[in-house]
């Protein structure tokens, strides 16, 4: 009996042992990667950027050095649409909207969110000259299964859309991921956001045609995830988002 229980002993040892050095390896993986999980997680999100400033093929992997040439991140109090000093240093927009002292409520629930961050980033992408040529504003909002998170590209003129990237979505392929085709971002070159009276204007729906300057053609057995673009970009446009701070125009001072 008791060299069972001896037996026993050493293999619960044992076992403890194995699972005390499996834990500290982990941890120490985990520890020492995360400065690379964050690097690799800061160059994807710049090379977003660069792909909405039209630019990503102009780095030729070289995406820090692109960035910091042609791409500055500003801060922007969308109440107002005055340029403000970020909160701190490692401010972001979207752990913001989760602190209330520092978001407020949506009123519009068809964008899928209730709260929204009181300071957003713009980047404001310079040609060699040094002027402002794209404002890129970062836009999210529900699509058929989740929020889908990208960047919304406009000319300097605050008004005429270049590009809508989305870069993460969790929507059906082949049918609301065709978000991130090619052919479909394409479409929104040279779109119009406002009409004549300063009102909100762009929509997606079926059968837009590329001759309207106010519309996109909705995705193609998508209509959820197509309502959900068209809900996205309307509220981040319109006067509870960016748009005081377009209409502003700040950057051109």
């Amino acid at each position: 009996m008791s060299a069972n229980k001896e037996s026993l002993g050493r293999t619960v040892g044992v076992v403890l042992a194995v699972c005390l050095v499996c834990s500290v390896i982990v941890s120490g993986a985990a520890v020492g990667l995360r400065d690379i999980q964050q690097t690799n997680a800061m160059k994807d999100k710049m090379s977003n950027i660069l792909h909405a400033a039209g630019l990503l093929e102009q780095a030729q992997g070289d995406i820090l050095g692109t960035y910091n040439e042609f791409v500055e991140q500003r801060f922007v109090d969308l109440s107002s649409g005055e340029f403000v000093e970020a909160p701190s240093e490692d401010y972001d927009m979207y752990k913001a909207a989760k602190k209330t002292d520092m978001s407020v409520k949506v009123e519009n629930s068809n964008v899928g969110f209730q709260r929204r961050a009181e300071i957003a980033s713009v980047y404001l992408v310079r040609d060699d000259a040094g002027d402002v040529s794209r404002v890129i504003l970062p836009v999210h909002g529900s699509g058929l299964w989740d929020l889908m998170y990208g960047f919304l590209a406009l000319d300097a003129d605050g008004k005429t859309v270049r590009e809508l990237i989305y870069y993460q979505q969790k929507e059906t392929p082949g049918l609301g991921g065709e978000v991130q085709n090619p052919a479909w971002q394409e479409k929104w070159d040279g779109k119009k956001l406002y009409s004549d009276d300063g009102a909100v204007a762009l929509e997606v729906k079926k059968n837009a045609g590329a001759e309207n300057p106010y519309a996109v053609d909705a995705l193609s057995g998508a209509t959820l995830t197509s309502n959900g673009v068209n809900n996205t970009v309307q509220y981040w446009v319109g006067e509870s988002g960016f748009g005081p701070f377009l209409k502003k125009q700040a950057w051109r001072s």
